[in-house]
């Protein structure tokens, strides 16, 4: 397809595409599906190689929010069944951590629910990361804490950490539609407040909220111009107890052509599978691997992921390879830009591991994969990584 040679050339350019190409790629069909996949896995291979980044997510804070956003178990309002429990101890996320270290995990990524943090919430955050840096060598630690305040971000970077993740979610048009407790613009300030202050930004959106083919490339351009290291992409997990919980709108064919269609406009930036990946990519996902260069290992924030084993698993047999410590993540051209040698992180609801006694139909969504996070952080059960 003459579309995807100049995409290719585009990506090993570093060169943007149109919107038109952008929005072709999501129009392909699944004939060509395959040809799709080897596309962008030639830009993503030209950039980051056969490596895959494995990052690890604690939960410092379960529900609880005050915010409306409606993809969310712990929104204000929400009846989901999910864990909820106030601030972890700087010890308990470091051993917390320490087993996704164990799994491989390069990066650990601490999240609190929230409209952003206190003062008194930095500080402890801060504490926390000092902690996890002391008994993890070389392990990098992102932050995820809500809307930033003037002077925080800075805050977190003297504590040591490395990133900080703020998705903008969807498209500007539409956000409000998503969300009313605070603005895209102030998602916006905050990721540029991150840059600001010289940590890796990171940040990315979720899929499969009823947004157009429109919207999704609206935010993923919204996100090449703002430049983050990271861009993890989210496939929404219609959780049950919120108001996006009926919206079953992904195939693993869709995910896929979401994901080739970030790799083609930001054919340099670690790519991420963050939430959703095994409930709507599902035996697809090692296909996925191909397109982004950086997932999850373990559980999520409110939900399961599948096993860390499998994961590995998983990577070894695609012919991929686990990054170490010891590896830079960016292309030389950003790692020495000013920002930190990784990405960021973010994931808002994903995962699932349970199965299913007969094969659903192809077209049948997959609320049996949903599964709530019961094990790991704020428990005493211990975690999956």
């Amino acid at each position: 397809m003459d579309l995807l040679n100049t995409l290719v050339d585009k990506g090993l350019r570093r060169e943007l595409p149109t919107r038109e190409e952008a929005l072709a790629v999501l129009a392909t069909s699944d004939d060509d599906l395959l040809d799709v996949v080897a596309a962008a896995g030639k830009v993503r291979r030209h950039w980051f190689g056969r490596r895959v980044k494995l990052n690890y997510l604690v939960n410092l804070k379960s529900g609880l929010c005050p915010e409306d956003c409606s993809y969310c178990s712990q929104r204000l309002g929400s009846q989901a069944g999910i864990l909820k429990y106030t601030w972890l101890k700087p010890d308990q996320a470091s051993e917390a951590a320490a087993a996704g270290v164990a799994g491989g995990a390069k990066r650990v990524c601490l999240v609190a629910s929230g409209r952003g943090p206190t003062d008194r919430d930095v500080d402890r955050v801060s504490e926390t990361i000092r902690t996890i840096k002391e008994k993890n060598e070389g392990v990098e630690v992102c932050a995820c804490l809500g809307l930033l305040s003037d002077g925080q971000a800075e805050r977190l970077r003297e504590a040591g950490a490395d990133a900080y993740n703020h998705n903008l979610n969807t498209s500007e048009a539409t956000y409000g539609e998503i969300t009313t407790t605070h603005t895209y613009a102030d998602r916006v300030d905050t990721v540029e407040k991150a840059h600001a202050a010289g940590l890796s930004a990171c940040s990315g959106l979720i899929a499969g909220m009823g947004e157009s083919d429109e919207d999704l490339v609206d935010v993923v351009y919204s996100l090449r111009e703002l430049d983050p290291d990271s861009v993890p992409v989210n496939f929404l997990i219609p959780v049950e107890g919120t108001p996006l919980a009926k919206e079953w709108n992904l195939t693993p064919q869709r995910c896929l052509r979401i994901l080739a269609m970030v790799r083609f406009v930001c054919p340099d930036v670690e790519v991420r599978i963050a939430g959703g990946r095994e409930v709507h990519l599902r035996t697809m996902q090692p296909l996925a691997l191909h397109l982004a260069n950086s997932i999850f290992l373990g559980d999520y924030l409110t939900t399961e992921g599948q096993a860390g084993k499998a994961d590995l698993e998983m990577i070894a047999d695609a012919g991929f390879e686990v990054e170490g410590t010891d590896q830079v993540t960016l292309p030389e051209h950003r790692a020495v830009g000013g920002c930190h040698d990784g990405g960021g992180c973010g994931s808002d609801e994903s995962g699932g591991v349970c199965g299913s006694a007969s094969a659903p139909r192809v077209d049948e969504p997959r609320t049996d994969l949903v599964a709530v996070r019961r094990r790991g952080a704020g428990t005493d059960l211990a975690p999956n990584a």
